[in-house]
């Protein structure tokens, strides 16, 4: 049995990570929910704005310019992406879907390779995250992963507020309960389309930012995100933003729970999740009937 003072650590950092998590799989949920789109470029999204980071806080030190460079090289590559490709990609089969935007992924990824090199990159902290927090002497954490959960908190609210507070998420929720209905009532779809998944881009982009200061930024450090964000998006339940929240939490604590007892099992326990809540609930823990 773990020291209690490593499984309160360890909680702790699963729900860091886990916010982290539920701020990438919100953006993969919605743009899935809306558009009925399986986008696996979604993982080479997260890995572009750790990018931006690196760049921008290699120049500049900032903390706010790598979050609105992430937010900025997202939108600019998700409006060309959706219009000038994935467009004509919404009628087609799913298996094509996932050709072409596993496709987009190795273009990204490659094209990042081609510029920076396949060396990881080390991405500075901002000052304000120097230090150690003291949680009560029972157990210490670096303070700039305890902002990770504020940071990641705050962009998801702003996300919650966006869906469910303008009349813009009216439309995007619509547009996943019925995009039929949607179009019939006048809404222009093309463009509803592009904005959800230039949102979720940006969703994507931003939580690579937020992540980039914890660990080596690499080419291929999407993939694995990707794997875990599609296993958060099954278990919350397809185009449910809530579920992403609590699933990105579950999916976090169940990771980094297992790896204080046995890190070999850290990613099998994720799947026997998913695996159980499809058994249980096959439409997710919120999915609504009908979102398949």
């Amino acid at each position: 049995m773990p020291p209690m003072a490593l499984l309160l650590s360890q909680a702790f950092s699963g729900f860091a990570f886990g916010t982290l998590l539920a701020l990438m799989s919100s953006g993969l949920t919605i743009i899935f929910g809306t558009l009925g789109f399986v986008n696996f470029a979604h993982g080479a999204m997260f890995m572009l704005g750790a990018y931006a980071a690196f760049v921008v806080l290699t120049w500049s030190h900032s903390y706010i310019a790598a979050l609105a460079a992430g937010a900025a090289v997202l939108l600019i590559v998700s409006v060309v992406l959706e219009r000038g490709l994935l467009r004509f990609f919404y009628a087609r089969p799913p298996e094509d879907q996932l050709l072409v935007t596993f496709g987009l992924s190795v273009m990204l990824i490659e094209g990042i390779r081609y510029f920076f090199g396949s060396d990881s990159q080390r991405v500075s902290q901002p000052n304000w995250g120097d230090g150690i927090v003291n949680f009560g002497g029972l157990f210490y954490y670096p303070l700039y992963r305890v902002e990770v959960i504020g940071i990641a908190a705050a962009f998801l609210l702003a996300l919650y507020l966006l869906l469910y507070h303008t009349s813009v998420g009216l439309m995007v929720r619509a547009g996943i309960e019925d995009r039929l209905m949607v179009g019939l009532l006048g809404i222009d779809v093309r463009k509803m389309f592009l904005l959800v998944f230039a949102v979720g881009a940006m969703a994507a982009g931003i939580a690579g930012v937020i992540f980039a200061p914890l660990s080596a930024v690499i080419p291929d450090m999407g993939t694995p995100f990707l794997i875990q964000a599609f296993v958060v998006v099954v278990i919350g339940g397809l185009g449910s933003f809530g579920g992403a929240i609590v699933g990105g939490i579950l999916v976090g604590e169940l990771l980094s729970l297992t790896t204080a007892f046995n890190p070999d099992y850290s990613q099998v326990s994720i799947y026997l999740a998913m695996t159980l809540v499809l058994v249980l609930r096959p439409r997710g823990l919120f999915g609504a009937v009908g979102r398949i």
